[in-house]
Formats: C-alpha cells, sequence, structure tokens
C-alpha cells in the first residue's frame, strides 16, 4: 500500500511541475484542438464513421514541426494501401478459420513486437502489431467481406481524412522548422542566463540532458527543402551545436569564479538573444583576457553564434545500427514480446467469452501501454487510467450540462476545441505526461463524438472505461510476475552507453575531441534517460526495486558522469587511450555483462593518470555502482 501511496505522490508532485506553461506550449495546444475540431466537423458532415479515432490519430501524431507533419501524413497516406493489402493477404492465408487467425494474430504480433524492441522501430512495431491484432479479431466475429469492406471503406476513411487536413492545416498554420529551431535556441540561451546569474543550474541541466537529437529532424528538413539559402542552413547547424557548447561550459565553470567575468558573459548571452528575438545581426563578441578553457568555449560558441567564427569540422558522432547488437542473443527481446503479445490475447479471449466487444480497449491497452521494464509499463498504465478517468468525467459532464443545449455541427466543433484544448496541453508536455493528455482525449471524444451529431449516449464510455481497467490489469500481472525487467537494469545499461561513448571521444585527438559536441550532447541525453529511468522506481514492486542505498549511488554517478563528459570535453591532453580502456571497463562492469573482466583483469594506467582529475572522477563513478 505504501508503494502505491509513493508512486500516486511521486506522480502528483512531478504533474504539477509538468503542467506549468512554457513558450511555445499554446501555440502547439491551439493549433491541435483547431485541426481536432475541423476534422470533427468533416466528419459529421461528410457521415465518415469513428469521428473519435480520427480526432485520436490528430493528436497522437501532431508535432509542433509542420514539416514533420506533413511527412508523417504523407507517409500514412502512402502505406494505408499496403496496410490493407497486407490484412487481405493474411485473411485470405488464414482462410476464415478461426484457429488460423488466431494462430496468424500470435505469429505476427510476436515478430512485430520483437522488431519494435530490437530496431529502431521502438513503440512503432507495437502500434503496427495492434493494429494488424485488432482488425483480425474483427474476422473473428464477422465474415470476410464485412471485414474487408470496413477495411477498404471504414478504415481508409477515419485514417486518410485526418492525414489530409493534417497535411493541408500544416502547409498554412503550422510552424516551420527554422521558427521551431530558433525556439529552442532561444530558450537554451535564457538557461543559460539564468544559470551564470542565480547560480541555479537545474533549467540548463535539463536542456542538456536532452540532447540535441530531437533539433535533428527540423533541421534536416531546413537543409534538404532549402527553407533559407546554403550559408543560413550552414549557420543554423552552427547554431545548434553552438548554443549546446555554450551550455556545457557554463555547466563546467568553477563555482568559485570570476562575478564579473560572470556579469559579461550573461549580457554577450542575452544580446544573442536578443537578436534572435528580433531577427538582427548579433554584436561583435570579442574574447576578454585570462579565460579559463571552460570560460574561452563559452565566449567562442558566443562567436561562432555571431557568425564572427566558423563552425570547425565537426567530430563524427557514433551511428547507432538499426538493430541492436545483442539482437539474436539478448532473451529480453523475445520475452518482451511474447509477454505483450500473451497479454492481449488473454484479453481478447475474455470480452470474446463474454461476449462484450464495447470492452476491445482492453487488448488495446496492452499494446500501447507495454514497455520494456516495469517501472515503465505500470507508469503509462498509471497515466493511461488517469487520463482515460480525466476524459470521461469531461465527457460526462459535457453530455449533461452542454450538449443538451446545441443542435448543430458548428457548436459541437467548438465544445470539441475546447476538451482537445486541455488535453493537448496535456500532451505538449514532457514524455513522461504527455500520454495521459492524448488518454484524456480519446476518452472525452469518445464519449461526446457518437455517430454523425450530438449524442446523450453514456455506452460507448462505460465499455471504454472497463476495457481499460481490465487491461491494466492483466498488463499490471503479467509484467510484474513473469520474467520482469527492473528499472535499475536499464539505468545501468544507458550509463554503460554513455561510458563506451566517452571512450570513444577520449581516443580523439585534443584538437577533434573539442569539436565533438554531438558526441557529448549523445552522452548528457543518456544520463538524462537514465535519471527520468530511477524516477520511475515508486512504480515498481517493491521486491523489484534496488536498496536505497544503491539508488543514491546510482543518482551520484550520473552527476558524476555528467561533469566527467564536460571535463574530457575540455581536455587538452594529447592522448588519453589509458582512460578509454578504464571507461569500457567501467561499461561492462555497470552493466555486470560477461565482458567484465574480473578485477585483477582491470587496466592498469600509470601512476600520473591514476592521480588526474578525469580518472578520479571515472573511479568515484565505478566505485559508487559497482
Amino acid at each position: 500500500m505504501s508503494s502505491v501511496r509513493g508512486a500516486l505522490h511521486t506522480l502528483w508532485c512531478q504533474s504539477r511541475e509538468d503542467l506549468r506553461p512554457v513558450p511555445g506550449r499554446m501555440g502547439q495546444s491551439w493549433r491541435v484542438a483547431l485541426l481536432c475540431a475541423l476534422v470533427a466537423g468533416a466528419s459529421m458532415l461528410f457521415k465518415i464513421p469513428e469521428a473519435a479515432l480520427s480526432c485520436y490519430l490528430i493528436i497522437f501524431l501532431m508535432k509542433s514541426d509542420a514539416v514533420a507533419n506533413i511527412v508523417t501524413g504523407i507517409g500514412l497516406l502512402l502505406l494505408l494501401p499496403g496496410l490493407i493489402a497486407l490484412l487481405t493477404w493474411l485473411i485470405n492465408l488464414t482462410s476464415g478459420s478461426t484457429m488460423h487467425i488466431m494462430a496468424g494474430i500470435v505469429i505476427s504480433s510476436v515478430l512485430l513486437v520483437y522488431l519494435g524492441a530490437a530496431t529502431q522501430l521502438g513503440e512503432q512495431g507495437n502500434v503496427a502489431a495492434l493494429i494488424i491484432a485488432f482488425l483480425m479479431t474483427l474476422i473473428v466475429q464477422a465474415p470476410f467481406a464485412e471485414a474487408a469492406s470496413f477495411a477498404l471503406r471504414e478504415a481508409w476513411a477515419m485514417a486518410a481524412m485526418p492525414m489530409l487536413f493534417m497535411i493541408g492545416f500544416n502547409l498554412v498554420l503550422g510552424m516551420s522548422p527554422v521558427s521551431l529551431l530558433r525556439h529552442a535556441l532561444c530558450l537554451r540561451l535564457a538557461a543559460a542566463a539564468e544559470a551564470l546569474e542565480t547560480g541555479n543550474q537545474n533549467r540548463l541541466r535539463g536542456y542538456l540532458r536532452q540532447g540535441n537529437t530531437a533539433l535533428q529532424p527540423p533541421l534536416l528538413a531546413v537543409r534538404v527543402l532549402r527553407l533559407v539559402p546554403l550559408s543560413a542552413t550552414q549557420q543554423i547547424a552552427t547554431d545548434v551545436r553552438a548554443g549546446f557548447a555554450l551550455m556545457l561550459a557554463i555547466s563546467a565553470l568553477p563555482a568559485g569564479g570570476s562575478q564579473q567575468g560572470r556579469t559579461a558573459l550573461a549580457a554577450a548571452i542575452h544580446a544573442a538573444r536578443h537578436a534572435l528575438d528580433h531577427d538582427t545581426r548579433q554584436p561583435p563578441v570579442t574574447l576578454p583576457d585570462n579565460l579559463t578553457p571552460a570560460e574561452q568555449q563559452a565566449w567562442q560558441a558566443l562567436q561562432r553564434l555571431a557568425g564572427v567564427v566558423p563552425q570547425a569540422t565537426v567530430a563524427p558522432t557514433a551511428r547507432p545500427p538499426f538493430m541492436a547488437a545483442d539482437a539474436f542473443s539478448n532473451p529480453a527481446y523475445w520475452r518482451f514480446a511474447l509477454k505483450t503479445t500473451l497479454a492481449a490475447m488473454l484479453c481478447f479471449l475474455i470480452y470474446t467469452t463474454i461476449d462484450w466487444q464495447g470492452i476491445h480497449t482492453a487488448m488495446i491497452t496492452c499494446y500501447v501501454a507495454a514497455l520494456t521494464t516495469t517501472g515503465e509499463t505500470l507508469h503509462k498504465l498509471l497515466l493511461r487510467i488517469t487520463g482515460c478517468l480525466i476524459g470521461a468525467v469531461l465527457g460526462i459532464t459535457a453530455i449533461f450540462l452542454i450538449i443538451p443545449h446545441i443542435d448543430d455541427v458548428g457548436s459541437l466543433m467548438v465544445l470539441v476545441f475546447a476538451g482537445c484544448l486541455l488535453s493537448a496541453w496535456i500532451a505538449s508536455g514532457p514524455e513522461r505526461i504527455a500520454y495521459a493528455g492524448v488518454q484524456v482525449a480519446l476518452a472525452f471524444l469518445l464519449t461526446v463524438l457518437q455517430g454523425f451529431g450530438p449524442s446523450l449516449s453514456l455506452e460507448t464510455i462505460q465499455g471504454r472505461l472497463v476495457g481499460i481497467l481490465l487491461g491494466n490489469l492483466v498488463v499490471y500481472l503479467i509484467f510484474s510476475f513473469v520474467w520482469p525487467t527492473t528499472v535499475e537494469k536499464n539505468a545501468r545499461q544507458l550509463l554503460a552507453s554513455a561510458l563506451t561513448e566517452l571512450a570513444r571521444m577520449a581516443r580523439m585527438p585534443a584538437q577533434v575531441r573539442i569539436n565533438a559536441i554531438d558526441s557529448a550532447a549523445s552522452v548528457t541525453a543518456l544520463t538524462g534517460k537514465a535519471e527520468e529511468a530511477l524516477a520511475l522506481l515508486p512504480f515498481e514492486p517493491r521486491r523489484l526495486r534496488p536498496t536505497a542505498p544503491r539508488e543514491a549511488a546510482l543518482k551520484q554517478a550520473i552527476t558524476e558522469l555528467e561533469a566527467l563528459c564536460a571535463a574530457l570535453w575540455l581536455s587538452r591532453e594529447p592522448t588519453l587511450e589509458p582512460l578509454a580502456q578504464q571507461l569500457e571497463w567501467s561499461a561492462a562492469t555497470i552493466t555486470e555483462t560477461p565482458l567484465a573482466a574480473p578485477a585483477e583483469a582491470r587496466p592498469h594506467p600509470d601512476p600520473g593518470l591514476l592521480a588526474s582529475p578525469l580518472m578520479q572522477s571515472l573511479n568515484r563513478i565505478t566505485g559508487a555502482i559497482e
């Protein structure tokens, strides 16, 4: 019971922080809400069924980058015919036999979920498995001809129409990648200036832990589509790296440094941000004298932002392979696929046996809530229940107080806009809370969008609530007791990946290492993911959690590893090969893999290196989590 109270308290405290207004959040929210209202109106006017699911696709897929949304919409339109053809082939292959259909569902589900876990597909594997499994379960309830008609007519219409609207909407009212990148850079500059002026590095550390991965798609869109001249495109790419280098350098400044130097640097950052906000040329930046290595890199980053100093040749970062290196040797991927499929099939058998198709959301819950670790899965289950309950309350309130007073599509669109505005606000927050916003929207839309006009029925939301609770119960039982994967293990693997990337940086020559901004961003992003993983420990059953000292040691290691990343980046040592060997040994030790050598086989560098600050920092990391 105390475990549940701890998880709820953690969720409540974190949710209050995640719901705070941030620049750009309202713009994203009203765009999503307006597009949902337009899609709902089109569904009513043109008699396209399942308007709630059409709007759900908008909430689920719509991002802040207009180009990414257009590409997503076009991609889904191109994939729909292939998906329908695949379904038709699978249906023909099963020859209408219920047993064959069930076997097809199990085999396709295990394979797709496995691919999602073992490759870069991620959750898209679960989504593909869900679509195929759900539509094939309809064949058990209906003849082939009827199911094929549904796939070709209703499924196409309810999926293709919102994608067409999303493409057109983003062409007119979407946020361009250039504006998105400029906005992100302004936020980073503001966090850097705040850290200098107040000494509080919380916001700065948050942006460092985001890395640069999220900015790569809009940057690629700017480059490929030639949205700005080539020289401006190159400057934008330089700005992204220079902004991260500035934050990393400021994070490495000693606490007792010169206040006059901090004030001057903060003023220069404010000037750079003002120039970005007003799209004017930044003032020239002159480096002061007697700078520390961290201060020098901060000022040089400002020079690059001003276009005074060009970006040096960027040191390439290691690209993750499409398929994990241990895809065929690590049983965790197959176990995850089998657990997810088992939960989904149990839910299907339950609602089929009691003949209650209205709770089919139980099977959907299994696919969308299943994540690698038990803590992540239970956290997502709680978000799903919470979001569903909030959306249901909003929808039921609308049925009793608002819908009786409206009798036209326009008024219904206004109601959809209001409900989706709140949902989109939640969904546009951090990833740890965004899923709750998607569930608020779906529960609300399923309640108020029934048929082709205002409806007062509560039957749909009743079945949905029961289905979600059933799916949550089944997933909880299976993921807690069948091959449970702990949050601690996931955090250790992330830290090992960060140490491996640091070893790659350590092998670079000093003049190359200082330009390895992408590698440093990868390291801080991995530590950020490890921190987020540990935040989910209250959601794990107590028997799976690490002891309090081990949890504290992992959190200490994350802080030390971030400091080591900045120090290694700033180091001017010509060769750090012995340190690289130590980093690789520590990575293997942390994950407790067969690669981990016994203590006597640990590399023994010369005494000078052992006394260096870099090695002392690494020893604190390894000692904390061995």
